[in-house]
């Protein structure tokens, strides 16, 4: 796949105000990149995202989660109405505190992958082991048990539209250990074979699939380079928007011929 993308999601970090001024200093120092082959998206709180999309410019704003109804008593939720509301058109789903921390489960992940796409949002698929479960050699059943039960019942035009971000649970957050760019490959590797099982090659290849897991910039050219590994998913390294910004520079670079 020749399209890269990169983002970040600020997690429970960031106000109106922080996430606007980040926003706005991301947006002038990478103003002047081709958006032919590249996508940047950044996924800030529920609260920022009116004012991300004002001065987000180029860059591609999504939600961090969405119920899976249009409306109804889900206190707390946020529909698809209303992200469509605000201009956002780009969710994360199955994110690995929602999943190990708020108990969602595989099938409510179906359901807001399938309520995503029935109102033109594009889902981000998380996916991800724990430490026992890699400890353990299940790593690939884990993924393709995750994928095909979030994708069941699509056709292969609306998995075409799904992206998947590959982020082992023992990788994420303070103290996280970034898996090796070899390891990293292999489970992506795994995830389109999957994908391929499901839906044929011709769809398979048109899915994104992105590593994120303490991505920072002493790895994340060597992570880009990899086969299947079509962008990056970044945490805090992509905080400051200088830093991504290098980040992004550095990765572009590594892909001229």
């Amino acid at each position: 796949m020749e399209r890269l993308y990169l983002g970040t999601n600020t997690k429970m970090y960031k106000t109106i105000a922080q996430t606007a001024d980040f926003l706005t200093q991301l947006e002038a120092l990478t103003r002047d990149l081709p958006r032919e082959d590249l996508e940047l998206f950044v996924i800030p709180s529920f609260t920022a995202l009116e004012r991300a999309k004002a001065c987000a410019g180029h860059i591609r704003i999504g939600a961090q989660n969405m119920g899976w109804e249009d409306e109804g008593q889900f206190s707390g939720e946020i529909s698809p109405l209303m992200l469509r509301e605000v201009g956002v058109d780009l969710v994360m789903i199955g994110h690995s505190e929602r999943r190990h921390v708020l108990l969602e489960t595989d099938e409510m992940e179906r359901r807001k992958v399938a309520c995503a796409l029935g109102h033109g949002i594009t889902p981000l698929l998380c996916v991800g082991e724990t430490g026992e479960q890699k400890e353990l050699g299940l790593s690939d059943e884990v993924l393709a048990a995750q994928v095909k039960i979030a994708l069941h019942g699509l056709s292969p035009e609306q998995a075409a539209q799904v992206r998947i971000a590959y982020e082992p649970v023992w990788a994420i957050g303070v103290g996280g250990v970034p898996a090796t760019a070899d390891y990293a490959a292999q489970r992506h590797q795994g995830i389109r074979a999957t994908l391929r099982q499901l839906f044929g090659p011709d769809t398979a290849a048109r899915i994104p699939l992105l590593y994120g897991g303490s991505v920072n910039p002493e790895n994340a050219v060597e992570l880009s380079r990899m086969p299947d590994i079509d962008g990056l998913f970044i945490g805090r390294s992509a905080w400051d928007a200088a830093r991504f910004n290098g980040i992004i520079r550095d990765v572009l670079a590594a892909r001229q011929p």
